[in-house]
């Protein structure tokens, strides 16, 4: 335990942060999520034993994580806001019935034709989100 905590220690400041207990705290919760929490989940999650952070808090370690490319976040639905501290490329499943999120691998899908947008549009990124129904729920 001790030398993840020192490896994500390591990884913060190579990214030119200030390591302080937030940041540490909403970095190592997303370490180890896979459901692409929203703040107010991560926040749920820190304060579950004693409640020490604010959304605030939690909002501005997101906020930092993200500007140094350690946290993206993912728009899946509508007006809510999830964040993945996978930050590989990769594309997102997301159930209609549960709501569960699931990465799916980059070389899933063929190449596409970004070549072929409409004058004027110039691409920089994509994702694909696959919308349909878990294993689960079937």
């Amino acid at each position: 335990m001790q030398q993840q905590a020192e490896n994500l220690i390591k990884v913060l400041k190579s990214k030119g942060l200030r390591v302080t207990p937030q940041r540490f705290s909403v970095y190592a919760n997303l370490l180890t999520r896979f459901d692409h929490p929203t703040a107010d989940q991560i926040l749920s999650d820190l304060n579950h034993q004693a409640p020490t952070s604010s959304q605030a808090t939690v909002y501005s370690a997101l906020q930092a994580l993200r500007e140094v490319g350690l946290v993206r976040e993912v728009l899946l639905e509508e007006g809510v806001c999830r964040y993945d501290a996978n930050v590989d490329r990769h594309h997102h499943f997301r159930c209609r019935c549960c709501g569960a999120i699931k990465d799916i691998p980059w070389d899933t899908f063929e190449s596409v034709g970004l070549n072929r947008l409409p004058s004027g549009m110039q691409a920089e990124s994509y994702e694909v989100t696959v919308h349909g129904i878990c294993d689960r729920c079937q």
